[in-house]
């Protein structure tokens, strides 16, 4: 792999933390600034200070030194980081934005995290009780996900019906929910919880950049609070710098008052409403990243269709040098990946003027060395206590609705005789009326 200047600060705390890793010491560094020589600590040797121009390699430990996309990104970053250089780009543009679902994280066990959260969140989740419509969706969700048969409609049914399933939750009370989740352990993997299924070559991407001063973005179809509590502790990604699929937000004894009515108090929190505002997808993300970062970004990395235009936001008619980056999930050892399907989705992302990083190819690792491909899901075993379809009748169960439904027609039967008996009665007195009445009027007559 080509060669990188690596920091004086950065070689410094990279020892430190092996040190302390041997001793079992807490290791403080305190990095220069830039110019100056670096202190000695207290009580060591002086650290030796090198030339600013030594070369070091740059440390991709999950990626693999021939990865094509790999060197092309890190001969992009010292070019536009370089003062001297025509394609220099100052730091407050250096924007990355990045698709979160099979860019920055996995999204075949066997799908969609936020998918399964509401699955689970409809069938499963004692404290709601879901409609019909609810229901069907959940339903959907569980029986499509294996052999991916979803309907075309799929994204924007789960957005509208996860807008209505966490309507009323706090941020702090979905926050928890979504946490809950992330603890458990991946469904088709062993060594891995949700919270933990971020793909490790693409973690060293952004702390790279971040390294050399590119602010990094999140640009996702999932909810923008998912990617908050999900991002939290695995990237130094800020809240602020997350963008995701929108519900509207109100005080929780707002009601029906307009915002510019209602006066926030201490008996408020902030809750989720069921009003879906966008579905981060496509030419969404575009708008939202115009409207939200408000700078056109020069790196964009994504692994769908629905990554496209903001690749083609970034890339077309930019001031600055500009890249995108397209995932193909090729890897069918370690991850659930369709290699025909790939390699007709690089010759495509290639056409479009995308740099193409393969998973089988140019990384070392996915999710770790500890973690293994089991092959096998529980997902439909999980989800299969649908609360919206009874449960089967037992034998006995049958024997006794049988026998009651005996008792009911013979009861009725009975009733009906009574009925018929009763009005054979009637008539009889109605018969021997008229025929008193028709002699007392026949006697009249003749007198």
């Amino acid at each position: 792999m080509k060669k990188r200047k690596y920091s004086i600060a950065a070689l410094l705390t990279a020892a430190s933390l092996a040190l302390a890793g041997l001793t079992g010491c807490t290791a403080v560094i305190t990095a220069p600034m830039p110019g100056a020589e670096a202190s000695p600590a207290a009580g060591t040797k002086e650290a030796e200070v090198l030339a600013p121009d030594e070369e070091y390699e740059e440390v991709f430990a999950q990626w693999k030194e021939d990865a094509p996309a790999l060197n092309t990104l890190v001969e992009y970053v010292e070019s536009v980081t370089d003062e001297s250089s025509p394609d220099y780009i100052p730091p407050v543009d250096r924007v990355a934005v990045f698709d979160m679902d099979g860019t920055l994280m996995g999204e075949l066990y066997p799908t969609y995290l936020e998918y399964y959260m509401l699955a689970w969140r409809i069938l499963k989740d004692p404290s709601i009780e879901p409609d019909e419509e609810m229901l069907e969706v959940g339903r959907t969700l569980r029986d499509c996900a294996l052999d991916k048969s979803f309907p075309e409609d799929m994204p924007m049914q789960h957005a509208i019906q996860a807008a209505r399933a966490y309507s009323g939750m706090t941020l702090n009370e979905f926050a928890d929910f979504v946490t809950e989740i992330l603890l458990r352990d991946v469904d088709g993997f062993e060594g891995m919880t949700y919270g933990e299924c971020f793909y490790l070559p693409m973690v060293e991407v952004v702390e790279y950049l971040q390294e050399n001063d590119f602010k990094c973005f999140v640009c996702s179809g999932s909810d923008r609070f998912i990617c908050r509590t999900l991002i939290e502790g695995m990237l130094d990604i800020p809240y602020e710098n997350i963008i995701g699929m929108d519900v509207a937000l109100e005080a929780t004894n707002q009601g029906e008052t307009d915002g510019l009515d209602y006066l926030y108090t201490d008996m408020d929190d902030v809750v989720r409403t069921d009003q879906l505002l966008i579905k981060n997808l496509k030419m969404n993300k575009v708008l939202q990243i115009a409207q939200e970062i408000g700078r056109q970004p020069v790196l964009s990395f994504g692994n769908s269709s629905g990554d496209c235009s903001m690749h083609n936001y970034t890339i077309d008619n930019n001031p600055y040098k500009s890249a995108a980056f397209m995932l193909i999930a090729d890897d069918e050892v370690r991850d659930y990946g369709n290699a025909e399907k790939a390699e007709g989705l690089r010759t495509r992302w290639e056409e479009a003027g995308y740099h193409v990083i393969s998973m089988a190819n140019d990384w070392n690792t996915i999710y770790g060395e500890n973690v293994v491909k089991t092959g096998t899901f529980h997902w439909m075993e999980e989800l299969a206590d649908d609360r919206g379809v009874e449960e089967p009748a037992s034998l006995e169960e049958e024997n006794a609705a049988e026998d009651a439904a005996a008792d009911e027609a013979e009861a009725t039967e009975e009733t009906e005789d009574a009925a018929d008996t009763e009005n054979a009665d009637a008539d009889a007195d109605t018969n021997a009326t008229e025929v008193e009445e028709t002699e007392t009027v026949e006697t009249v007559n003749k007198g």
